[in-house]
């Protein structure tokens, strides 16, 4: 039996590596899926791709730094797919330079997408929730605000303020039957990571650390984050709130 049967799923940054693998996951359990993306031409091709393996999916373009944008997804989703049962808060953004290197309006910018833009997120869609009285949040934060990354100061800010955020949350929500985890990825083959491996001058030496510190001997795939998340968001995490969980081959391990 598929665990999402009749549910209706939001994805930020759809359009993506780790966004597009876990809307096709998603709709492999039976969702419903709203595939938000800022880059609209992505977010269709991933519905599309959805659609032709006979899920249900539709693609809104919605830019997570304005509330008015955020709005008019959620509605939109809302008329078309129907209540919202799962939000997943995966839509980021990074500069990849030491932070005495970076400008004050960079930081806006990373703050505004990283942290702000989830929390729009959250805004718009709890009510609904709290109305129905159940839901399910999975926020996509960083392993970078575990244990800190070099070259991501404002970026790993964000993504541990995105983790004692989620926290708060699950217990203001935990009453009114709604659960929020969070997945911290480690480094993961997609777009955002190869913008930081050039940043870094010479990627495939970093390519090589990299493989050499992650116990289980390789970079992370889009794909091997879905699992975790679809977990996150099915009745068998039912009893689980306030998590964090790390998806990076052994790279960190927290008790």
């Amino acid at each position: 039996m598929q665990r999402l049967e009749g549910k209706t799923v939001i994805v930020t940054g759809g359009g993506g590596g780790i966004g597009g693998a876990t809307c096709r996951r998603f709709a492999r359990e039976g969702a419903a899926v709203a595939v938000l993306d800022l880059n609209l031409a992505a977010a269709q091709q991933v519905a599309q791709r959805i659609r032709e393996e006979g899920g249900r999916a539709e693609a809104f373009q919605c830019d997570i730094t304005d509330r008015a944008s955020v709005d008019a997804a959620v509605a939109a989703t809302t008329s078309q797919l129907g209540p919202i049962d799962v939000l997943v808060n995966n839509a980021g953004w990074d500069v990849f330079k030491p932070f005495t290197k970076t400008e004050p309006a960079q930081w806006d910018r990373l703050i505004a997408i990283n942290l702000t833009g989830a929390l729009h997120m959250h805004h718009a869609v709890l009510p609904g929730m709290v109305e129905r009285k159940r839901g399910r949040i999975v926020n996509i934060a960083s392993d970078a605000a575990r244990v800190g990354s070099s070259g991501e100061a404002v970026y790993a800010a964000c993504k541990g303020g995105l983790v004692s955020f989620s926290k708060t949350i699950a217990r203001e929500h935990a009453r009114h039957g709604i659960t929020v985890n969070v997945v911290c990825p480690g480094p993961t083959d997609t777009a955002l990571f190869e913008d930081y491996k050039q940043g870094a001058g010479n990627p495939e030496k970093l390519i090589e650390a990299f493989t050499r510190s992650i116990p289980l001997g390789r970079i992370g795939q889009p794909e091997d984050l879905p699992g975790a998340i679809v977990f996150f968001a099915s009745d068998d995490a039912a009893f689980v709130t306030g998590q964090v969980l790390s998806v990076s081959g052994g790279l960190t391990m927290n008790g």
